[in-house]
């Protein structure tokens, strides 16, 4: 699948302690959800479902990583 990312407006988590190895996330079309590296922001994206997206980030604040 191809997501047209040439919209995305990507950003960092507000609890980033300003460290460069962070990953940044963009809202896209069809309702997707981009992550990609801070350090390479022309480098590969990936793009998550909303439900994937949700999935993931309850697993995280729930302590499974």
């Amino acid at each position: 699948m191809t997501v047209d990312l040439s919209g995305a407006q990507w950003f960092k988590s507000s609890h980033s302690s300003g460290s460069q190895e962070c990953v940044e996330v963009a809202h896209l079309v069809q309702r997707m959800v981009g992550v990609r590296d801070s350090k390479d922001p022309s480098g590969p994206v990936l793009a998550f479902s909303p439900y994937a997206w949700e999935t993931f980030t309850r697993a995280v604040h729930g302590g499974v990583f």
